[in-house]
């Protein structure tokens, strides 16, 4: 197999949500796997619509993803190669002017519908004379374009959908230029495939009508070089079944990331659901790569539910080793020779990772120790052993004081738990005591 190049085309209208970010993890994987690239390509022609700041958002939200870019386009510095390719569509007698008005064409659908006939466009457009053409335009009408598609079955073999086939004839040509001159998505995409040396399309299912247009345009524009293998993987929905849609925020990555989802466990639950593979916790991006295949996708559509988020958060953050989180503890000031065995000891009791301020609290700064039983606390802080301590301190420290007192289970741990800590849980006092060292041990247990 050759060096894959793959490409994630956003519209920059809007912030992404989880269902756009899928197609984008699926490609950035499917390069990972392969040692390809990734290409991001902002589909920014709707000149109206398009905002730069929501093309810095979507750099963002997918840095914050972990997908990085090899390579990003702006279609809306490339049009003047989409207006050469349209051109030399044009002059091969594949492109052509129409001129009917949206109401027109839908009066002449329904009336195609009534006949119990498809409502395909019936190429009008190609009947008219010059005459005809010129007094239209003399009326002011400004045409559209439209791709007059060649006859017969597309086919293609499909990564996701096995052997897929579409006939034109069930197909209305494709609008490619508006009446204003500026481009639909199907021309410019098929151009920067082809110049971009895209070798895989992955994509919602919802394109696949479109690949069989696609398809056609590749071969009427570079028919001596193969079109790019396509995989059409099942749409996400939200966890009640409703549609994503950026116009409502659905599931926003900049919303998952305010709320403290890690992003490992936002791109696994991207991933795997609605695959054959379990959804778990994975490390990083690499790990993810290696173990998924875009064959395991269902035909199904994949329930995305975000309250699958804060387990599938707690269990990420369970598998990281320290090197994995060092800047981000250092951008909180943990830091120095108590940082590594910190995590270590927290790492398996937090929520969010914001959590590593509550416990680095702990054995760093104040708390409000909870004393139940004080004259117990006094006969436990008097068999306190001196420093230096480690893992083993709290097991001989507990027997001591076990068979000193008499206490055992949770009448001896428990009060010693909450007077160190403040809390009723929390991570192995076995790490975490030696962290706490002797003097913060003494005040709380003395309440000094």
């Amino acid at each position: 197999m050759t060096t894959p190049i793959v490409r994630f085309a956003p519209s920059p209208t809007g912030r992404i949500h989880i269902g756009n970010a899928r197609p984008a993890l699926l490609n950035y994987l499917y390069a990972l796997s392969h040692h390809g690239r990734f290409v991001l390509r902002f589909d920014d022609t709707d000149f109206a619509r398009s905002r730069e700041e929501f093309a810095q958002a979507i750099e963002v939200d997918l840095a914050w993803l972990g997908v990085r870019p090899d390579v990003v386009v702006r279609q809306s510095q490339r049009v003047a190669r989409y207006e050469a390719a349209a051109a030399r569509l044009e002059a091969a007698g594949l492109l052509y002017p129409c001129y009917e008005t949206p109401e027109e064409l839908e009066k002449r659908r329904k009336l195609q519908q009534a006949r119990g006939l498809p409502p395909v466009y019936d190429r009008a457009a190609l009947k008219l004379s010059l005459e005809e053409r010129a007094r239209l335009a003399a009326e002011g009408r400004k045409p559209h374009w439209r791709f007059k598609l060649p006859d017969g079955v597309v086919e293609w073999r499909d990564l996701v959908r096995g052997d897929c086939a579409i006939d034109c004839a069930t197909l209305s040509d494709p609008v490619l230029l508006r009446e204003d001159g500026s481009f639909l998505y199907t021309l410019p995409s098929v151009v920067d495939d082809i110049e971009l040396a895209i070798s895989h399309v992955i994509r919602g299912e919802d394109h696949v009508t479109n690949t069989a247009v696609q398809i056609r345009l590749f071969q009427a524009l570079a028919p001596e070089r193969p079109h790019p293998v396509f995989a059409h993987h099942n749409l996400l929905v939200g966890g009640t079944g409703e549609a994503l849609s950026k116009r409502t925020g659905s599931l926003a990555i900049a919303s998952l990331r305010e709320e403290g989802y890690e992003a490992l466990a936002v791109a696994a639950l991207a991933v795997l659901t609605g695959s054959s593979d379990s959804v778990h916790a994975v490390r990083s991006l690499g790990d993810l790569a290696h173990s998924f295949d875009l064959a395991h996708l269902s035909r199904n559509a994949a329930r995305f539910d975000p309250a699958d988020l804060g387990p599938l958060t707690h269990r990420t953050l369970a598998l990281l080793d320290y090197d994995d989180v060092r800047e981000r503890l250092e951008a909180h000031d943990i830091v120095g020779f108590k940082a590594e065995p910190f995590w270590r000891a927290v790492r398996g009791n937090l929520t969010r990772f914001a959590d590593v301020l509550d416990w680095w609290r702990v054995v760093e700064g104040e708390i409000a120790p909870i004393r139940e039983d004080a004259e117990f606390l006094a006969e436990a802080l008097a068999l306190l052993p001196a420093e230096p301590w480690d893992e083993a301190t709290w097991s001989g420290w507990t027997s001591a004081v076990k068979a000193g007192t008499g206490r055992k289970g949770k009448a001896l741990f428990h009060p010693l738990r909450v007077a160190l800590t403040g809390a009723e849980n929390g991570p192995e006092l076995s790490l975490l005591l030696p962290l706490i060292g002797h003097a913060r041990a003494t005040a709380r247990l003395s309440g000094a």
